[in-house]
């Protein structure tokens, strides 16, 4: 089969991990199979770029150009380079500048359009990943499903919404989102044309000829409560998978020698990209979990990895930070050297690193919202606790760390509910079906 997989860029976060696993797993399979992307920031087999810049005017690349000189010579957020950058790009596309400043999505994509000219033959299925990021224009998004039969995965809620990729305890993606109160949420506006962004991508979805897929059966339920599945051909709850290879149990001994940790340090382990600022993580809630630690008397030590931060340190805890890891066997030397994955996520569509480090044997504590209780069954095969509550947090650190029993039983669990319902293999045979279902059913209407 020829896929074409479409995604925000090669390595990142969650959604970027199952976009490139999935692509990895095609191409050993034998499939003819592409990865499209706004930022190629890694090569790897059948990456291509979406080529935006190279449809825009002869000035507007020029310009860009300098721009992009000026970026390379800035030195910080706020001196003459920065500004320079930015008056260089406002110049090349004064529409397109003018249009985000008044708060409207940067679907300014001219290289959407020419999806399928990319790859060396037509593809028979394309599968959209994040279309977020300023790279794809989705007012495309119908003319592409009328040609291909497609399949869209969602890792967020942003298509739901007028901008924001989790709405947390804000309704009004419900109504259209309008008069937004939370503008610099994630992925923010530099004004309120939040309810517009939310027209155009209902349009757009409205006239698409679109499979949905979901790694959760708690996404699936909103984006089927918010009205985007009204017009869908099908959809269906594929859990996200990893490789099982890679992430599977091996010697904490061997892996902390690596590592430089002593054989006989207790180790609290976090992953989450930009773990420390981004308030989706719910890191502060970990942190004060671990001051209470400290309290009581805890010499633990927590790696937290996703940010290139200070160390801090409570009492006798310390908290060392590490940055992101996108090299899967790196990841998972850490999880073996742990004795405990902590997951405080304020907000989850399922959580990879949960399933990362249940692979690897690792008893994990993990909070109870969105997907996360279709990964943990609490007391079987995890610990869930309340988001946010810090002190429900370090009482189940206190069991887990006092107790080698229960970290062994929820380990051994874990691992085989990660290696049985979420590897890399049975996620693409599920998707490899559905692909063929869709054209099916294509077929079936036209």
């Amino acid at each position: 089969m020829r896929i074409a997989t479409i995604n925000a860029s090669v390595l990142g976060g969650g959604a970027e991990a199952v976009a490139l696993a999935l692509h990895t797993e095609y191409l050993r399979l034998g499939h003819d199979a592409w990865l499209l992307v706004g930022n190629p920031n890694a090569e790897r087999p059948g990456v291509m770029p979406v080529p935006n810049d190279r449809y825009r005017s002869p000035w507007a690349r020029t310009l860009r150009r300098a721009a992009s000189a000026a970026a390379r010579r800035s030195t910080s957020n706020r001196d003459l380079w920065w500004y320079a950058d930015r008056a260089l790009r406002s110049a090349a596309e004064p529409g397109r500048y003018s249009r985000v400043a008044r708060g409207h999505e940067d679907f300014d994509q001219p290289g959407t359009a020419h999806l399928l000219e990319l790859t060396p033959r037509i593809p028979e299925v394309l599968h959209f990943h994040n279309l977020h990021g300023s790279y794809f224009d989705i007012r495309r998004l119908p003319q592409l499903t009328a040609r291909v039969p497609s399949v869209l995965t969602l890792h967020d809620a942003w298509l739901m919404t007028g901008h924001c990729a989790h709405p947390f305890e804000c309704e009004r993606w419900l109504t259209g989102c309008e008069t937004c109160p939370y503008l610099d949420r994630y992925v923010p506006l530099m004004a309120d044309a939040a309810a517009d962004n939310f027209s155009v991508k209902r349009v757009a979805l409205g006239a698409s000829s679109i499979a949905f897929a979901s790694p959760s059966r708690w996404l699936l339920d909103m984006a089927e409560k918010s009205g985007v599945l009204q017009t869908a051909l099908d959809a269906r709850v594929i859990p996200n998978g990893i490789d099982t290879d890679i992430f599977s149990p091996g010697d904490r001994n061997v892996a902390r020698a690596k590592l430089g940790i002593a054989p006989d340090a207790t180790v609290l382990l976090s992953v989450g990209k930009d773990i420390a600022t981004n308030p989706y993580k719910g890191f502060e809630t970990l942190v004060e979990a671990c001051e209470r630690l400290a309290g009581r008397g805890s010499d633990a030590k927590l790696i937290a990895i996703g940010s290139d931060a200070p160390p801090r340190r409570f009492g006798g805890m310390e908290v060392r930070f590490a940055p992101f890891i996108s090299d899967s066997a790196a990841l998972a030397t850490y999880y073996r050297a742990a004795d405990v994955y902590v997951h405080p996520a304020q907000a989850e569509v399922l959580g990879l690193t949960i399933i990362e480090a249940m692979a690897c044997g690792l008893p994990v504590a993990a909070s109870d919202v969105g997907g996360i209780p279709e990964v943990i069954e609490h007391g079987a095969n995890g610990l869930l606790f309340r988001a946010g509550d810090a002190i429900d947090l370090a009482e189940k650190l206190t069991l887990l760390l006092g107790d080698a029993a229960v970290r062994t039983h929820l380990g051994a669990n874990g691992e085989k509910r990660a290696r049985e319902r979420f590897s890399v293999r049975a996620q693409a045979q599920s998707y490899l079906s559905y692909y063929a279902d869709t054209a099916a059913r294509r077929e079936r209407r036209s």
